[in-house]
């Protein structure tokens, strides 16, 4: 089973940023961040998998960045020139199942999640 912990939310001003890190204990083959506002679906924003491809989702390309830190077990997003609209809680989530040439962004995908973390971008 893999655990995972994130933190680094926060409220901050519409074009300002944001570091979300995700602490990760246990095998993983993909991780990805989601997001999911009050009365909203949970969506995918970023995935990463174990050779290092990336995928994201249109609303954050160009401004967020997911990136993995493998010596410290860390899963992280940048998150820049953030908007209101960017205002959600967002999950760390992996996935051990090997799935080469797989990056999904759909939340089914995954079996494993964390706590959540809370960001609000304020206009």
């Amino acid at each position: 089973q893999v655990q995972l912990v994130e933190s680094g939310g926060g409220s901050v001003q519409a074009g300002g940023s944001l570091r979300l890190s995700c602490v990760v204990s246990g095998y993983t083959y993909i991780m990805g961040w989601f997001r999911q506002a009050p009365g909203k679906e949970r969506e995918g924003v970023a995935a990463v998998g174990r050779d290092g491809q990336t995928i994201y989702a249109d609303s954050v390309k160009g401004r967020f960045a997911i990136s993995k830190d493998n010596a410290n077990n860390t899963l992280s997003l940048q998150m820049n020139s953030l908007k209101p609209e960017d205002t959600a809680t967002y999950y760390c989530a992996a996935e051990q199942r090997v799935t080469p040439g797989t990056l999904a962004l759909v939340h089914w995908w995954y079996n494993n999640w964390g706590q959540g973390t809370q960001v609000t971008v304020s206009s």
